[in-house]
């Protein structure tokens, strides 16, 4: 029970800073327009909007669909983050039940959870 508890709570605590951090880098895309993803690339011929942006020689990558792209696969990262620290947060609270503790404690009989 200890095992489940520490490993569901170390995993919900990750995966709610990383659904955090995801949220902040989508912000941030989204309100600098993608200038902060092609910041890298020292290019005076670069426009403000990254998503009209050029392939250049200063740029090691083409710089023409890297704000959609960043945008498409960060949502669901974000979503998936976010489910998973659910889950996580959902096998805590079982292992503080199965511990004893918690409002559903003393409803659970503790002989259906022992193997036989």
């Amino acid at each position: 029970h200890w095992t489940l508890l520490s490993v569901s709570l170390l995993n919900c605590l990750l995966s709610t800073a990383c659904s955090a951090g995801l949220a902040l880098a989508i912000a941030l895309t989204v309100h600098g327009r993608g200038t902060h993803l092609v910041r890298g690339c020292n290019s005076s011929a670069l426009p403000a909007d990254a998503r009209t942006a050029i392939a250049t020689n200063d740029c090691p990558f083409n710089t023409t669909r890297i704000y959609d792209t960043a945008l498409a696969l960060w949502f669901p990262s974000l979503l998936l983050a976010a489910a998973e620290a659910v889950l996580s947060g959902r096998s805590c609270l079982v292992a503080l039940v199965l511990r004893g503790v918690g409002p559903c404690a003393h409803s659970c009989d503790k002989e259906q959870v022992r193997p036989g």
